[in-house]
């Protein structure tokens, strides 16, 4: 009974629990919902309130824009006012103008008019003038013009030859003072000593003594000298002197050096002999590449091949009409670079020139042809430039001259060849070429008399004007120059000057 109301009581209760849990699950739920409506009433309040923030924004935000709007419209509308204003302005001033411009148009069309209406009138005077003065003249129009022309062109074609020869007379002249400017610049410029060095070739003896043991035991040691040397030992009557003779200047300097060692010695035999002149050839071939080297050092020209600067330092033993042509090589290189600089020329090119200008005469001797060529030939072979190797071939004339700076070298040859003491004369000889110049001008027709100056430089002719006129006055100069070139020898150039005078004399009575 107890278990029966124990499970009565039991099912009781959870029945009760059960009521007990789904009322209060009702009561949860409803709470929930509530909240829930409740807040669904909030967010439709937000929401109601944002739209009418968003809808006031927005209805401010468009009244700005239309205000904006209005302004720039306001602004344009008085821009375009104030446009059309301006354009008002001008279209008046224009019109204005325009009006101004057609006044103007018919004063000129009517001047125009007048002007045509003169001219006609003059036109038809100046056809009645014509007619006059063709009809007093006995010509037409065209002859009288003809005529004219004539007489003008025959006035313009005296002046026009009196003018050409006054300019070519005064080029001339500036010519002739620029080249003495230029020359007289070079030389004074340049400083060089006068003839006083020349390839000796007679050795002094301290007594006529030494000439016999020269000789030797049945002239072996003479033998043994001129076999070593190449050279040929001259002993005559010359008293404490001997003679060397040979075409070779280099051989002859060895020879000269050697045989004043062996007399300041005094031990002469063939052995002493032997070995001395091959010292002294040692000796001297040392000499030459130091002038060599000198030549090329005092004249600026470096880079020069050995062998060239070889054959330079020979021209040290090598004479022209006594000028030594080493000294007359590096002089010509300073008058060559100093005249280029005067004309503007290339003044390196004109000193290389200048001073390989005679290297050909270093080896002349050995080798046919002129010098020139033959030194042109060397230098091409040691790679001188072309421009310098035309200055070396051309300076005789030998080939044509393709650049200034050839002629360049030719002139500074003559001016160191030709100035006062570069070269020694005889008086005998000086006396005979002064002679011949003039024997040679007098042999010329029309020629009345003739003068040798500057020292046989220049020959002044006066001619007879009436059997020379200027034109042959030109041509007589150009053939006495060609020949004296033909019949004389002679250093440097020569001045051929023709004089014609002519004189009209009356008196008043």
């Amino acid at each position: 009974m107890e278990i029966i109301t124990a499970v009565v009581g039991l099912v009781v209760g959870l029945i009760a629990a059960s009521v007990w849990i789904t009322t209060n699950q009702k009561r949860q739920g409803t709470n929930k919902i509530q909240q829930a409506e409740a807040e669904a009433q909030r967010l439709i309040a937000e929401a109601a309130a944002t739209k009418n923030k968003v809808e006031i924004e927005a209805k401010n935000e468009a009244l700005r824009i239309q205000e904006e709007n209005e302004r720039n419209t306001k602004k344009r509308r008085l821009e375009l006012d104030r446009e059309e204003e301006r354009q008002t302005k001008r279209r008046e001033e224009f019109d204005k103008r325009l009006e101004k411009f057609e006044q103007r148009e018919k004063e000129l069309n009517r001047r125009q008019s007048n002007l045509d209406k003169r001219n006609n009138e003059l036109q038809k005077l100046w056809d009645e003038r014509t007619a006059e003065l063709e009809r007093v003249a006995e010509m037409t129009r065209e002859e009288a013009r003809q005529e004219l022309l004539a007489a003008v062109e025959k006035d313009t074609r005296q002046d026009m030859v009196r003018l050409i020869r006054q300019i070519e007379e005064e080029a001339k002249s500036e010519a002739d003072n620029r080249a003495r400017d230029i020359i007289a610049l070079s030389i004074q410029r340049l400083a060089s000593d006068q003839v006083s060095e020349i390839a000796v070739s007679v050795v002094p003896l301290p007594s006529d003594d030494m000439k016999g043991r020269i000789i030797g035991r049945a002239g072996r040691n003479i033998r043994a000298f001129e076999q070593a040397t190449g050279v040929d030992v001259v002993v005559d009557d010359t008293p404490e002197a001997v003679t060397i003779s040979s075409f070779d200047p280099v051989r002859r300097e060895v020879a000269k050096r050697a045989l004043s060692k062996l007399v300041l010695d005094g031990r002469i035999h063939p052995a002493r002999i032997e070995k001395l002149v091959e010292d002294t050839r040692k000796e001297v071939e040392r000499a030459i590449r130091e002038e060599g080297e000198r030549a090329s050092y005092e004249a600026g020209v470096p880079g020069l091949h050995p062998e060239i600067l070889k054959l330079l330092g020979k021209l040290k033993f090598r004479t022209s009409y006594g000028q030594n042509m080493h000294a007359h090589a590096i002089e010509t290189a300073h008058l060559a670079g100093m005249i280029a600089a005067e004309l503007g020329a290339d003044v390196n090119l004109s000193k290389a020139g200048g001073l390989l200008h005679d290297i050909g005469k270093a080896i002349d001797h050995e080798v046919e042809g002129p010098h020139a060529i033959i030194g042109a030939e060397f230098c091409k072979r040691y790679g001188v430039p072309e421009k310098i190797v035309n200055c070396i071939a051309s300076h005789h004339h030998e080939v044509p001259q393709e650049s200034v700076e050839a002629l360049i070298v030719e002139a500074a040859d003559a001016i160191s060849g030709a100035r006062p003491g570069a070269r020694r004369e005889s008086l005998d000889a000086y006396i005979k070429r002064v002679r011949m110049l003039e024997d040679i001008a007098n042999a010329f027709t029309g020629v009345e008399q003739s003068y040798a100056l500057q020292a046989g430089r220049e020959v002044r002719i006066m001619v007879r004007p009436d059997d020379i006129d200027d034109l042959a006055a030109v041509h007589l100069a150009r053939d006495i120059s060609k020949k004296i070139e033909e019949t004389m020898q002679y250093p440097g150039q020569i001045k051929v000057t023709i004089i014609r005078e002519t004189r009209a004399v009356d008196y008043a009575r």
